[in-house]
């Protein structure tokens, strides 16, 4: 009898289990479908040929990056399934940046074309807001996330400190592109090369088993045959999406901000960057909020060096191609290069509190005000009876917070100087 009811008991847990598995991939499907939904009528708009207002066009054009953008995340976490590690973090790392790069790239293959434009300056902005907004406030929302549940600082991964040194190295010569006042083709050499080499030591690791998460998981539990031609077609139709997209989107936001009288360049540097970081920030709080903590701080970690290092490297590349020619840098002057200063700051002092593979709430409160007193101060300041806040003007709030940054990375490497030089293992695979 006792063994009867148990058996029944069994039986209606496990049907419980596979009642709520199906829902479970019902909603996965759901949110692939939907995706895929957002990415459509921007894609029949630019083939269609249809001209639309710019507000218009730059609304269409980012819902179809931003659905994409989630597509490509997807089946980029199901083809870890399907191929070797060392192809995982070199085909993966490329094709997240895709969205991020689709923007950068439109804009300095017009400085290319039209090298007395402003296109050169926008690609700048682009990729400083990107990288700005990545340590500024995702790194900070998920460590209030991971506080709010354990009440803990969020630690990494011994591992892990190969990216934080490798995101230190490519700062340190993000300093030196800032001195000599010029981003050009040999600098891709070094950023690129920086990108490379942390992907052979990365390759090297122990593997270990890859467990796909949310719509990803629908596709990994897919026949072998079925899950690889969904990736693909994944793959290709947001590809296809962001690519025709790029252009609508870029044109529109600087018609937006022709029509309503807003800097482009801030337009540029702060609304298209959320498109595309959209999905990355959305998995890293799933993480967080599952209590994966050093999934969530270490896939931001992996976004903000793959930016910092390929990203950067490729702007130069695509504007020498587009010109046809080697013989000069990028054009930027020097109110873009104050932005790749206040940028490397930025990126400074997070490798250094990053040393100790750790972020604390407190240190993620500093980076996260640190970043909104950099974004609202020159507005607040240029308001001011007399357009200064002690004798400071809105042209010199960023320069400002620039020296601020560093003398708070100064005082901690002094305060840690152990955990800083320790960051050196990380080139040797002693915390692989």
């Amino acid at each position: 009898m006792y063994r009867d009811l148990n058996r029944r008991r069994n039986a209606s847990a496990k049907k419980v289990i596979l009642i709520t598995w199906y829902k479970m991939q019902r909603k996965y499907l759901l949110l692939i479908l939907l995706a895929a939904v957002a990415a459509l009528p921007g894609i029949f708009v630019r083939w269609a040929g249809l001209q639309l207002s710019p507000p218009l066009a730059a609304l269409v054009a980012g819902g179809a990056i931003l659905g994409a953008s989630f597509l490509l995340l997807w089946a980029c976490d199901a083809a870890q399934t399907d191929i070797s590690q060392a192809l995982a973090l070199a085909v993966v790392a490329l094709i997240a940046v895709l969205p991020e790069y689709a923007v950068d790239m439109y804009f300095a293959w017009q400085a290319g074309q039209f090298p007395d434009s402003d296109y050169g300056s926008y690609a700048a902005a682009n990729m400083t807001g990107a990288n700005r907004l990545i340590i500024g406030v995702a790194w900070s929302v998920v460590v209030l996330i991971c506080w709010l549940r354990s009440r803990r600082a969020v630690r990494l991964e011994e591992n892990q400190r190969t990216e934080v040194i490798f995101l230190g190295l490519a700062t340190a010569y993000a300093f030196l592109v800032v001195a000599k006042r010029s981003l050009a083709w040999y600098d891709a050499v070094v950023f690129i090369g920086l990108y490379v080499w942390y992907l052979a030591l990365s390759a090297g690791r122990p593997r270990s088993e890859h467990h796909a998460e949310g719509p990803a998981e629908l596709l990994t539990n897919l026949a072998k045959a079925p899950r690889r031609w969904a990736t693909a077609i994944m793959f290709l139709f947001a590809a296809v999406a962001i690519l025709v997209n790029a252009r609508p989107f870029c044109e529109g936001l600087l018609g937006t901000g022709r029509l309503f009288k807003i800097s482009e360049f801030l337009l540029v540097q702060w609304i298209a960057p959320l498109a595309s970081e959209a999905p990355e920030f959305t998995v890293a709080i799933m993480f967080a909020w599952r209590g994966r903590d050093s999934a969530a701080l270490g896939s931001l970690l992996s976004a903000k060096l793959n930016q910092w290092t390929l990203l950067v490297g490729m702007i130069p590349v695509v504007f020498a191609i587009s010109a046809r020619s080697l013989a000069y840098p990028i054009p930027m002057v020097d109110f873009q290069m104050q932005e790749i200063f206040l940028t490397a700051a930025q990126s400074l002092l997070a490798v250094v509190i990053l040393a100790r593979l750790s972020l604390s709430m407190p240190q993620a409160a500093l980076l996260f005000f640190l970043f909104a007193g950099q974004l609202v101060l020159p507005g607040i300041v240029a308001q001011l009876p007399g357009g200064h806040l002690l004798g400071l003007y809105p042209a010199e709030v960023h320069p400002a917070f620039s020296i601020a940054y560093l003398v708070i990375a100064a005082f901690i490497m002094v305060r840690w100087p152990a955990s800083v030089l320790r960051l050196r293992e990380g080139l040797v695979g002693r915390g692989a």
